[in-house]
């Protein structure tokens, strides 16, 4: 494997380059003023998918943005390994909050700083990295296949349509993702799961027009107030949900699986300081990685009514609207989940407004049991470039697609994320450690050397 790494040393100020042209693209899905940097980023990650080796890539159009698919067959008979990343980024407001432009990767204090620096082009082109150390090396032991959607941030709406409808051409043994975190690069670890997601949004509507708030102050009911009423009910002072039956299909953490979650390296003052708070918040009788792993939760993600501009408007407002994330654990299912909390939020709602609740997206939980050779494969490549065995642990995003390529193409999924839970996902600052770009990039081509091995 010695080859491997000389080839990387020789080239990594060039892999770097290239990613840096990558994060300059702004491939933000959720806005049509970018549709055409979707389709430029696809592009480039087409042409340095055919670059690092791959024998074709195809760009199919969908009823959104772009999916990207390539592949490096090398022998029928041997195990296939499916890549999945996307390229599509978060939108990065607030700007006012940036050190740069979020467009305009900067390499700080061994970090890059850029808007989908980790979250996911970072990670995914550690693989296509890894392809191209593999190909010129000519020590390739597996098939590969790439597949690299646009839509990962708005609920990947378009993916499963287009998995069902090209089954044989996914086919696999394994799908291999990089896009969640490890503890830290002292303490490597493997999410063995991902949380699921039920998305919604309310609407609030009172009177038929905003009012005077003197002239009607005190007579009808204000939305924003009602609606931060409702949501305020949504826990009790236990910060336990109170929807009902929100948790009769959790499926509760052994005591083994607690133990072993607790081993985890933490620090609750460094935690509190890198995050700027002075308390945590949280379900009572749980702990902290606890209430990020193993539990579910219910976030208020947006709210806003009335008048938010500059200066003062003495209003009453006709309408008020909020966004709700269910963050969601094994069994909960997101279909059942998204109904029960839209109907529960219509039903709390009190006399003199009208409720309004309608699903964004969502997707269903996923695990990867620990003594499948897909994780050990995985667990034996981190140890053997960490020089430490990772530590097993459940993720606290997730990703809504993992479930649907289990069910459709019949292979197990595996978590092998470089990121870490401080890289500002979703925020102004993203980065993404030099570091643990690299170290993807070392650690890739043994896990296709390991699984090809255990496979046989």
């Amino acid at each position: 494997m010695e080859a491997w790494k000389t080839y990387q040393e020789q080239h990594k100020d060039r892999f770097l380059n290239e990613l840096l042209e990558l994060l300059r693209i702004p491939s933000v899905s959720a806005r049509t003023e970018n549709k055409d940097d979707m389709i430029a980023c696809a592009n480039l990650v087409k042409q340095r998918l055919l670059e690092a080796g791959a024998d074709s890539v195809t760009i199919y159009p969908t009823a959104g943005h772009p999916i990207v698919y390539g592949e490096k067959m090398i022998d029928a008979g041997k195990p296939t390994v499916l890549v999945y990343g996307h390229y599509d980024v978060q939108p990065a407001d607030p700007l006012e909050l940036w050190n740069s432009g979020p467009f305009e990767p900067v390499i700080k204090d061994g970090k890059i700083f850029a808007r989908g620096a980790c979250d996911d082009k970072g990670q995914f082109y550690m693989h296509v990295k890894a392809l191209e150390t593999l190909t010129n090396t000519n020590s390739l032991p597996v098939n590969v296949k790439f597949i690299i959607e646009g839509e990962e941030e708005i609920g990947s709406p378009n993916l499963g349509i287009f998995v069902k409808e090209h089954t044989t051409l996914l086919k696999a043994d394994v799908i291999l993702i990089s896009d969640t975190a490890m503890l830290s690069i002292d303490n490597p670890s493997i999410d063995v799961g991902v949380r699921g997601l039920s998305y919604i949004e309310v609407e609030v509507t009172g009177p038929n027009r905003d009012l005077h708030s003197g002239v009607y102050g005190g007579a009808v009911a204000n939305p924003i107030t009602i609606l931060a009423h409702m949501i305020t009910s949504l826990h009790d002072e236990n910060n336990h949900i109170t929807i009902p039956g929100f948790y009769n299909d959790v499926v509760e953490s052994s005591a083994e699986e607690r133990a072993e979650l607790a081993k985890a390296p933490y620090d609750e003052a460094a935690y509190k300081e890198e995050l700027g708070v002075t308390a945590l918040w949280g379900e009572k009788g749980y702990s902290t990685n606890e209430r990020t792993g193993i539990r579910p939760t219910l976030e208020l993600n947006g709210i806003w009514g009335g008048y938010t501009g500059e200066g003062s408007k003495t209003v009453l407002p006709s309408k008020a609207h909020a966004k709700i994330s269910c963050r969601l654990v094994p069994n909960q299912k997101h279909e059942v989940m998204t109904e029960l909390i839209i109907n529960h939020i219509i039903s709390i709602a009190p006399a003199g407004v009208t409720v309004k609740a309608a699903p964004h997206h969502g997707g269903d939980p996923y695990m990867t049991p620990v003594d499948s050779i897909e994780y050990r494969a995985a667990a034996k490549a981190i140890e053997t470039t960490f020089g430490k065995a990772p530590i097993p642990v459940r993720g606290g995003g997730s990703i809504p697609i993992t479930a649907l390529f289990e069910a459709e193409l019949g292979c197990k999924v595996v978590f092998l994320g470089f990121g870490l839970d401080s890289d500002n996902l979703h925020s102004p600052n993203e980065k993404y450690d030099l570091v643990n770009f690299y170290k993807g990039i070392e650690t890739i081509p043994y896990f296709h050397a390991f699984f090809a091995e255990m496979k046989q």
